[in-house]
């Protein structure tokens, strides 16, 4: 199966577009996306209601008792299905292509802020190749592969699509970063210990090897951690981290900084959050990841400098 995976905008929202081409009719294809005995070989959750527009559409995941409900939205076959998933929107086209049928896939997020849904879109593309391959051995009545390496399919989305990038906001240096649904306890451990409190210095584990860390101020586990960090031994400004769940935008850590009027080197510090995130996130999957080569960590800070930051 060949094919593109894009990310982009539409109507200020992000939006996931999968185009694959298969050796199967529209009319293979069609029954194979709307029969829910058939979804239930390759699609995410367990699908059941009535596939009709306006239909009531349920999910259930594996493991879970609580299901969410959608709406179908348009079924023309064997051309167009389309519905809603809590506020987004999954839309499958098929056009003939010689002896197949060309499939194109979007997954447009509806729910919450726009930048914010854009941060899973990483995550939410590994997923779906893999339920495209399972679809695909599932047309071909063959068993699909097991998934392996997450951490590596989700990092390359997330570089390639730059939503591992920091921001000023206000002076103030900004990072948020997914980390799909991994227990706020356990991302806290990997920052500071959990008997941290405030008056206790900052454990290097929270900075990003380049600030020499001060006295935490916060020490909210495992939900905030805030604390000064010193510049030529004294307090120069303050970093904090937020750990937030949201039920139905996952785990993410959000990271700011802020900095004394007229600070040097903004996009050094920039580039050095960036590597830390990115190897926070690996650490969520258990990957310790050797330090960024010199070559990289220049590319990245002249890439922020561009910007003007």
């Amino acid at each position: 199966m060949s094919g593109s995976t894009q990310l982009k905008t539409v109507d200020e929202r992000p939006v996931l577009r999968f185009e694959r081409r298969l050796a199967h009719s529209p009319e293979k294809v069609w029954h194979t996306i709307t029969d829910p005995a058939e979804l239930a070989h390759w699609f995410p959750a367990a699908v059941s209601g009535d596939l009709r527009p306006g239909g009531v559409i349920t999910f259930t995941f594996e493991g879970q008792d609580e299901s969410t409900d959608g709406e179908v939205l348009t079924v023309a076959p064997p051309k167009e299905f389309a519905f809603s998933w809590n506020s987004d929107v999954l839309r499958w086209v098929l056009t003939p292509d010689g002896d197949g049928c060309l499939l194109e896939f979007t997954h447009t997020f509806g729910r919450g802020e726009s930048a914010i849904a854009r941060l899973a879109a990483g995550r939410n593309a590994a997923g779906w190749d893999t339920c495209l391959d399972a679809l695909d051995a599932r047309l071909s009545g063959e068993t699909p592969e097991q998934p392996t390496n997450w951490h590596d399919r989700m990092a390359a989305y997330v570089e390639e699509w730059h939503l591992g990038e920091g921001e000023v906001v206000d002076g103030v240096i900004r990072f948020r970063r997914d980390l799909v649904w991994k227990p706020v306890e356990e991302v806290w451990a990997l920052l500071a210990p959990e008997s941290l409190k405030p008056g206790d210095t900052a454990p290097a584990s929270a900075g990003n090897g380049r600030l020499a860390p001060g006295e935490v101020t916060i020490a909210d586990a495992p939900r905030v951690l805030e604390f000064s960090w010193l510049h030529n031994g004294k307090p120069a400004g303050t970093v904090r981290w937020e750990i937030v769940r949201d039920e139905l935008d996952g785990v993410r850590a959000e990271l700011t900084q802020t900095l004394p009027e007229g600070h040097p080197a903004l996009a050094t510090e920039l580039a050095a959050w960036h590597e830390r995130m990115a190897a926070l996130f690996a650490a969520t999957f258990g990957v310790e990841p050797e330090p960024w080569p010199a070559d990289r960590v220049e590319a990245l800070t002249e890439h922020y400098a561009k910007q003007g930051l």
